[in-house]
C-alpha cells in the first residue's frame, strides 16, 4: 500500500527565508530573516514537507556554478542545529532567458517546474499545500499547481504587493506566513471533521 500523499510548503529562498543579497552563494554572505528557522521547525512538527524552490540565474551568468549551490546548501542545512532536517529539499532553476545555453525552461519561476517535479519526487498533495516567496513569480509558479499562495513583505516583496492577485495571502515575514498557514490547516481540518 502506497503511502499518502503529503501537504508541501514550498519555499522561495532569498529574500523569503535568508535576507536578499544580490547572487548569493557564499555562506558567510547567508543571514536568516528572524523567526525562519523557528518556522520551520513548527511546519515541519505539523506534518508539511518544507522544500526551497529557487531561481538561481547566477550560474547562468557565470557568477558561479550548480556545485556552489549545492555546497551552500548543504552548509545551510549544517548549520540549523536542532532545526536540521527541517528542509527536506532544495530545488534550483540554474536558467536566465537572456544568458547561458538554456534560455527556454519550464523551471524558471513563474514556470512550475520545480514544483511539479518535487511534488512527482516526494508524493505531494498539491491542493493542500502552500507556495510563500517574495515576488510576484513565487505566486504564479503556486498558482499554477494549485497551491494557495503568501507574499512576504521582505526581499522585494513590499514592492510586489500591488500586483497580488485576489485570495493571495500577505504576511510581514516567513514567520508570519507559516502561522496563517498553521491557523488555515487547523481550520481545514477541523472542517473535515465536522463532516465526517
Amino acid at each position: 500500500m502506497s503511502e499518502p500523499a503529503r501537504p508541501c510548503v514550498f519555499i522561495d529562498r532569498d529574500g523569503t527565508l535568508n535576507v536578499e543579497k544580490n547572487y548569493l552563494h557564499r555562506y558567510e554572505d547567508w543571514e536568516w530573516i528572524p523567526g525562519s528557522v523557528e518556522m520551520l521547525m513548527q511546519l515541519h512538527a505539523a506534518g508539511f514537507l518544507n522544500i526551497v524552490v529557487t531561481n538561481q540565474a547566477g550560474v547562468a551568468r557565470g557568477y558561479y556554478d550548480e556545485q556552489a549551490i549545492s555546497r551552500l546548501h548543504a552548509q545551510v542545512d549544517a548549520g540549523m542545529g536542532e532545526a536540521a532536517g527541517c528542509i527536506d529539499a532544495y530545488y534550483h532553476c540554474p536558467h536566465h532567458p537572456l544568458h547561458g545555453q538554456v534560455r527556454d525552461c519550464d523551471c524558471r519561476k513563474p514556470a512550475p517546474g520545480m514544483l511539479l517535479r518535487a511534488q512527482r519526487e516526494w508524493n505531494i498533495d498539491l491542493s493542500r499545500s502552500w507556495m510563500v516567496g517574495d515576488k510576484l513569480s513565487d505566486i504564479q509558479a503556486g498558482l499554477a499547481v494549485g497551491a494557495r499562495c503568501v507574499l512576504v513583505a521582505t526581499g522585494y516583496g513590499r514592492e510586489e504587493r500591488d500586483h497580488c492577485p485576489p485570495g493571495v495571502l500577505l504576511a510581514d515575514d516567513f514567520a508570519r506566513a507559516g502561522a496563517l498557514i498553521l491557523r488555515e490547516s487547523r481550520q481545514a481540518g477541523a472542517a473535515s471533521a465536522a463532516l465526517a
